[in-house]
């Protein structure tokens, strides 16, 4: 009888999965479950429900009460595949002795676990959590949350939102524009655009966000320091990663915007979100094997540099196990959040910043997951 495989995708930071057709992990989870089936492979993809920003002992524990809930009538294996913080919260899980609550068992699940594929993680930290730990980075990160919801909603924001949180954060380095007034405006204007019952599901979202921010400083280098100096992995689970590494702003990518006013805007934000990122520590910087070393280098010509990142996540931070991809992406692309209305469910992108990641791209990556995800098959 064929062995059912039991793969779950793990939400990063924010990461929403209960807001109806909102879909955080949609284009992967299709993907996955259509390659699977071409392969002739029995499997269950899963969407894992994370509190937002919950700390990583939280969020892990969140992902062992969803496989207890659907893997637990069987002894079939499981994968587990994470976005962003996603990656950190499957490595906790499956690292032995790990202790996520009072008189949770972990361990009959986390030993059938057969491989942990990290995407976009921040393995090393990020230092643009720095940023968001004051109350006014949680406030614009709340917003920027908001943002891609209304995004994945309605296809793009209106014009005149992106113009105003824009200039503000093109005048951040200036310490002007910063007014609560004005985020609070956007917010309201943007909350009042959904439906009654939306905007209900929404604003609770975006509550419990405000009750919990503990992951936040546990993502910054400092914090992150800790994690890893008390997660170690799992013998006989293979790790593996995708890198992703985007074009930093500049005159050539602000030009292959092109034309339209919003995809400009919104350059703008991820313009500000990247130069935050570019600020990590040289001494944060993690060391590669050999082999890491080189598929980084055979992938984008050279090791990148210690200011590179995907506008989230600088991209020498990503790298954990073995390197499955490295790709010329942005933060939302590796999850199927860039510009290709064409395709059918659509591609939908907020984050304009001109890495010019298409389905061809996303679909060879995922691929290379899911080849991963079945070596011992």
């Amino acid at each position: 009888m064929p062995v059912k495989h039991h793969v779950y995708l793990v939400p990063g930071f924010f990461g929403f999965t209960n807001l109806g057709e909102l879909v955080y992990f949609g284009h992967a989870f299709d993907y996955l479950k259509a390659e699977l089936a071409r392969r002739g492979v029995d499997a269950e993809v899963v969407i894992v429900p994370s509190h937002p920003t919950a700390s990583i002992r939280q969020r892990a524990a969140d992902l062992h009460r969803t496989i207890q809930e659907t893997a637990s009538k069987d002894d079939g294996p499981i994968h587990l595949v994470g976005h962003s913080t996603g990656g950190l919260d499957a490595r906790l899980f499956v690292s032995p002795g790990a202790q996520l609550a009072d008189g949770l068992e972990v361990e009959p699940l986390a030993r059938r676990v057969r491989s942990v594929v990290s995407v976009s993680a921040p393995h090393a930290g990020t230092p643009l959590a720095s940023f968001f730990q004051g109350m006014l980075g949680q406030r614009i990160l709340k917003l920027l949350s908001l943002f891609t919801m209304y995004v994945l909603r309605y296809g793009r924001l209106p014009l005149r939102v992106v113009f105003r949180f824009g200039h503000v954060l093109a005048r951040a380095d200036d310490n002007l524009g910063w007014k609560h007034t004005l985020l609070d405006q956007l917010y309201d204007q943007l909350l009042g655009d959904f439906s009654s019952e939306r905007r209900d599901a929404v604003a609770k979202f975006l509550g419990d966000v405000g009750h919990d921010t503990s992951l936040i400083p546990q993502l910054t280098p400092e914090g992150i320091d800790l994690f890893n100096a008390s997660t170690h992995d799992r013998p006989g689970v293979r790790y593996g990663s995708v890198v992703t590494q985007a074009r930093p702003p500049s005159l050539r990518t602000r030009l292959s915007a092109g034309l339209d006013p919003y995809a400009q805007l919104t350059h703008t934000i991820y313009a500000f979100v990247y130069s935050q990122t570019q600020r990590m520590p040289l001494t944060a910087l993690p060391l590669h094997t050999p082999a890491q070393t080189a598929a980084l280098v055979q992938s984008y010509g050279a090791m990148p540099g210690p200011t590179a990142c995907d506008g989230i996540v600088p991209t020498r931070s990503q790298v954990h196990g073995r390197v499955l991809a490295a790709v010329r992406a942005d933060h939302l692309d590796a999850i199927g959040h860039f510009d290709q209305p064409a395709h059918q469910p659509p591609h939908v992108d907020w984050l304009i910043s001109g890495s010019g990641f298409r389905r061809p791209q996303f679909e060879a990556m995922w691929k290379r997951i899911v080849d991963f995800l079945l070596l011992e098959t």
